[in-house]
Order: C-alpha cells, then sequence, then structure tokens
C-alpha cells in the first residue's frame, strides 16, 4: 500500500484543498486499512476499497470540524506571484472546488481528478450511477457559473464548451 500514498495524497488534496490536512487523512486511511487488512485484502479490488475508508474518513473529519468553521471569504494567506499561468489555474480550480458541497466536490474529483467510471465512483461513495452523473452536472454547472474561474480564464480564455453548433438565422449568419 505504500505504493498507492501519491496516489492517496492526490485524492485527499482533491477533497480538502490542504496539503497537509490531505497527508493526514491518507496516513488515517492507511491506518485503518492496516487494522482491518484481513477486510482489505478480501475486497474485490483493495485500492477502490482504501479509497472508501479515505473518502469517508474526509466525511467524517467535515461533519466533525463543520460547526467550529465557516470559510473565509478570501484566503487568508497572500496569494504567491508566478509567472505560469497554469498555476494561476490550478489554484483558481482549487479555490472553486472548496466553494462546491462536499458530495459534489467528491464527485469532481473522483470522476475527473482520479478518473474513474460513475459505476467506480457510485461504489465509493454509496450511492448509485445516476447520483454521480447528476451530482457531476450540477457540481460542473456550478464550476461553470464560478467567478473565480471565469477570472482565472480571462487572460488565455477557456476553450469553448463542446456541444452544439449555434443555429444560422435566416440571413445565413449564426
Amino acid at each position: 500500500m505504500a505504493s498507492r500514498w501519491p496516489g492517496l495524497v492526490r485524492l485527499a488534496f482533491g477533497l480538502t484543498g490542504d496539503r497537509w490536512l490531505a497527508e493526514d487523512l491518507a496516513q488515517t486511511a492507511l491506518a485503518s486499512a492496516y487494522a482491518s487488512w484481513w477486510r482489505v485484502r478480501a475486497a474485490d479490488d483493495p485500492d477502490a476499497y482504501v479509497r472508501r475508508i479515505l473518502v469517508n474518513a474526509s466525511k467524517s473529519r467535515w461533519r466533525r470540524r463543520r460547526p467550529a468553521e465557516q470559510p473565509a471569504a478570501a484566503s487568508p494567506e497572500a496569494a504567491v506571484a508566478d509567472p505560469t499561468a497554469s498555476v494561476d489555474d490550478r489554484s483558481a480550480l482549487l479555490g472553486a472546488l472548496q466553494e462546491l458541497p462536499q458530495r459534489q466536490r467528491a464527485v469532481v474529483v473522483l470522476r475527473y481528478w482520479e478518473d474513474l467510471t460513475d459505476a467506480q465512483a457510485a461504489a465509493l461513495l454509496g450511492c448509485s450511477a445516476s447520483t454521480v452523473r447528476s451530482q457531476a452536472a450540477r457540481a460542473l454547472a456550478k464550476l461553470r457559473a464560478s467567478g473565480a474561474l471565469e477570472a482565472a480564464g480571462a487572460d488565455g480564455g477557456a476553450p469553448p464548451r463542446q456541444g452544439r453548433a449555434p443555429r444560422q438565422q435566416a440571413g445565413g449568419t449564426p
């Protein structure tokens, strides 16, 4: 399981947005997996079992700490100026992810960050695949409407959304 450490920390980071808390969650998940190794070993997919432990630990942490902590309107740390646009885009994305509700954040991280299928994400979250799809759709709509993402994409511009082509008017112009 030690070889799974980077992936577990990446998943936890996507759920929390905090590197140090992500490492704590990954460590908690591995400790729980070690304590019940006979169940992990008997699972069809031990990696999925440990990811599920991590997601549950994240939920438990959120429940315990939620009344005591309220998200601030702005981050108390000053943003570090970096010349690369990708770092700015990543920071904006992580900030927008933190604005999502816990379940929607978990769905987005599992589906698009960890690249799991709807069925795999549903199994990890303990819900149906259609719930994963609906939560993903709602989360993506919120992310698209996020002011933080629009501001980050203003300089370079995000690629247009794939879908229907613009309708032609009677005069032949779009």
